[in-house]
């Protein structure tokens, strides 16, 4: 059994994440929410970044195939195609 880290959370150590809370406390972008966090919606959007992901649905596929892995990634919220496209600000 593996028992390092996966590739994908040994990338994510290397953001800012002082900055990224920063940004995100600043106009309280955490407030009121119902289903994904700033964090996880942005986790979600990295993670379709570098698997080429297309779409929300494939987006969801992939993320709900590694579902027992989620945690490990560092998304600690619910992954539905509703709740990530509802994050997604109107232009």
């Amino acid at each position: 059994m593996f028992g390092g880290k996966l590739i994908f959370a040994q990338v994510m150590e290397y953001a800012p994440w002082h900055t990224f809370r920063r940004i995100v406390e600043k106009p309280r972008g955490d407030f009121n929410i119902r289903s994904v966090n700033c964090l996880d919606h942005f986790l979600c959007m990295a993670f379709a970044q570098l698997t080429y992901r297309e779409s929300l649905r494939d987006i969801e596929a992939c993320l709900r195939a590694q579902s027992a892995k989620l945690y490990h990634l560092g998304i600690r919220g619910k992954v539905s195609r509703s709740a990530i496209a509802d994050a997604i600000p109107p232009n």
